[in-house]
């Protein structure tokens, strides 16, 4: 059994057939789905989702995109407060965005502080976007690890190997994309072979970046196959083993999921 520990379910490019998508998850072997929130304001249709279907787990979160508009992203209670609602198992996205700046870096690193305030506050796991921002990311996650232990992962990992290493030594975990099937992908190929296997998870970032051979289409929990796949040969071990060490890696960082998950997915 896979895990997609990061997709959108909420984003309007699924609505026309969710059951359809859900279902196709089931059927490749998906037994579960964290959906991730991107804004506060919008958190209710992710919850929604998430409590209406038995494989899929949510988080509380505002993306760095958003951390100047009217979201409370800047504010740790407004978070922690949607926290002991059902199904949430994690905190984000968070995190630095650098590529596109659609907020000014100063919110964004002032938000992301925020939401590790809420994750040390809540002990549930952060998941942390960082995109051409590693440098400040990870001094960030080093500064606020120091107010209290922090948890999560790192998620759509396409940063440097420094970055990594980073990471791994606060105790994160990386978390794969269909990005690693891009033909481009070399420099990030050469750093998944080098991480340990036993912290890693992988994801689709659904509905984007769909893995070869679905490049160019919609992306879907179901297409987490490709890129575990992939991450398996890199690995040089089986698709079986690689589904079996990221399940678990996800049940010890999501703590939230409780009892038998492959009896709640069925």
């Amino acid at each position: 059994m896979l895990v997609d520990s990061h997709c959108h379910l909420d984003f309007p490019d699924f609505a026309a057939e969710l059951d359809a998508v859900v279902a196709r998850a089931r059927d490749a072997g998906v037994g579960a789905m964290v959906s991730i929130a991107t804004k506060l304001t919008g958190f209710g249709r992710v919850q929604e989702i998430a409590q209406r279907y038995p494989a899929v787990w949510c988080s509380v979160g505002v993306h760095p995109h958003e951390a100047t508009a009217e979201e409370g992203a800047d504010q740790p209670p407004r978070i922690v407060g949607l926290c002991d609602g059902p199904r949430v198992v994690g905190i984000g996205e968070t995190g630095l965005d650098y590529f596109y700046e659609h907020s000014p870096r100063a919110a964004q690193a002032k938000a992301f502080r925020a939401h590790c305030a809420a994750a040390r506050e809540t002990g549930l796991p952060l998941i942390v976007h960082t995109r051409d921002a590693d440098e400040d990311t990870a001094r960030i996650l080093r500064e606020e690890s120091r107010g209290g232990a922090l948890r999560g992962l790192i998620h759509c990992f396409t940063a440097s190997p420094g970055f990594a290493e980073a990471a791994l030594a606060l105790g994160f975990y990386i978390s794969i994309s269909g990005i690693v099937t891009f033909k481009a992908a070399d420099r990030l190929r050469e750093t998944v072979k080098n991480l340990p296997l036993e912290r890693m998870l992988v994801e689709t970032d659904a509905p984007f970046l769909a893995p070869v051979p679905r490049r160019g289409k919609r992306n879907e929990p179901a297409f987490v196959v490709h890129t575990a796949a992939a991450v398996a040969r890199l690995k040089g071990i089986s698709a079986e083993r690689l589904a079996e060490v990221t399940t678990e890696n996800f049940l010890r960082l999501f703590t939230r999921v409780k009892g038998d998950m492959r009896a709640e997915a069925r």
